[in-house]
């Protein structure tokens, strides 16, 4: 019997969209544009918690975001009604973005005059974090209520981000969530990775979360400089 010939097709692809994410990073590198890549499950205040970001460093920081959603403009909306550029990417029902869907989001946003440009990925714990979009940054919400062990299930999506901000800590007392097995399981699957307890509702531990980021945008913009 013949030998039947094996394809790997999903190596293929992660390896042409990881090539493609490096094209993207270092365009956006060369522009001193820094590009944060926005991550949670649905329900976990995504666009609460980049409200009030946008609030606190939009007197610093030229912003722009990117919405992505299977459908509806209600977050754009939510976005631009901060003052800041924000236009919609629609999926057209996939579940993630990667490195050309991000590319056509900044043609279209426009970044000659951005600092900041924000991608608020499709809600989803899985996908996302399977895809390098380009981003200079990594960034994942867990929120209180979906619980501590959420590292132990969905590893791959802490392996991948610098940070991760634990929302909602406003209602820790209603929740059997542990602040300390948490940070245990986060840094078991990422032992650089920092993370910021939050309230996106209170605005409690906003600061120090937006004088991380406004850290790294300046360092980016340094070194386009330089």
């Amino acid at each position: 019997m013949k030998d039947v010939r094996i394809i790997e097709i999903k190596e293929s692809v992660f390896a042409d969209n990881d090539r493609d994410a490096d094209a993207l990073r270092a365009e956006l590198a060369g522009k001193g544009v820094f590009l944060l890549n926005l991550m949670s499950a649905p329900g976990s205040g995504k666009t609460t918690t980049l409200t009030r970001t946008i609030e606190a460093l939009k007197d610093e920081l030229r912003i722009g975001v990117m919405e992505a959603d299977i459908d509806s403009d209600v977050d754009a909306k939510t976005i631009a009604a901060t003052g800041v550029k924000a236009i919609q990417l629609h999926t057209g029902g996939m579940c993630h973005l990667d490195a050309d869907m991000t590319r056509q989001g900044i043609n279209a946003l426009g970044v000659e005059d951005v600092d900041l440009a924000i991608l608020e990925n499709v809600g989803n714990l899985v996908c996302p974090a399977e895809f390098d979009t380009g981003a200079s940054a990594n960034v994942m919400i867990l929120s209180v209520p979906e619980g501590h062990d959420k590292p132990l299930k969905y590893p791959l999506m802490f392996e991948v981000c610098e940070a991760v901000l634990i929302n909602k800590i406003d209602v820790l007392p209603y929740f059997d969530f542990d602040m300390t097995q948490v940070e245990e399981h986060i840094h078991m699957r990422n032992p650089n990775a920092v993370i910021f307890p939050i309230s996106a509702k209170t605005g409690e531990g906003i600061e120090a979360w937006a004088n991380w980021l406004a850290d790294k945008v300046r360092g980016a913009r340094q070194n386009a400089i330089s």
